[in-house]
């Protein structure tokens, strides 16, 4: 269903249509002049469906041996949501990280209200764990709001 590639300069403008519709926009705030080649910790890669451009899905790695893991961030097109595409795009980095690049723990951390999230991530094989209080700021600064940390173990994969 979904084919991830590596972001490149021509998906950008598309990118960034996605990342000011309002529901992306509410959980990922305002992107700065050079994303999303402004983070060098983490891999990008574009969501594309049909050819389509349709969100973005990034990744980074923990190497240190005694904690290795990997943590995961995505967001999709509002016009697809509700389709299966987040599952699949969760689902095809997951098997990535945990077979290719031999993680044996991936962690995931919606905000505690996105519930539509939660379940998808919950249908690839991620458990909660816990509410993180006053995890994240709100994209327009005016306060703190909760996060779920998930993980899935390379046996719960789905």
């Amino acid at each position: 269903m979904v084919t991830l590639v590596p972001v490149t300069a021509e998906h950008v403008s598309d990118l960034r249509r996605i990342g000011e519709t309002p529901p992306v926009r509410a959980r990922w705030g305002e992107f700065g002049p050079q994303w999303p080649f402004d983070e060098t910790e983490v891999t990008c890669y574009t969501v594309l469906v049909a050819g389509t451009v349709r969100g973005f899905v990034q990744y980074g790695e923990e190497n240190d041996p005694d904690y290795r893991h990997a943590a995961i961030d995505i967001f999709l097109d509002p016009e697809v949501h509700g389709r299966g595409i987040g599952r699949d795009t969760v689902r095809t980095v997951a098997r990535h990280l945990l077979r290719d690049r031999g993680h044996h723990r991936l962690v995931i951390d919606p905000a505690a209200d996105n519930e539509a999230a939660i379940r998808c991530y919950e249908a690839v094989g991620f458990r909660r764990v816990g509410i993180m209080r006053d995890y994240e700021r709100n994209p327009d600064g005016s306060g703190w709001h909760d996060g779920v940390l998930m993980d899935l173990l390379v046996h719960d994969l789905r």
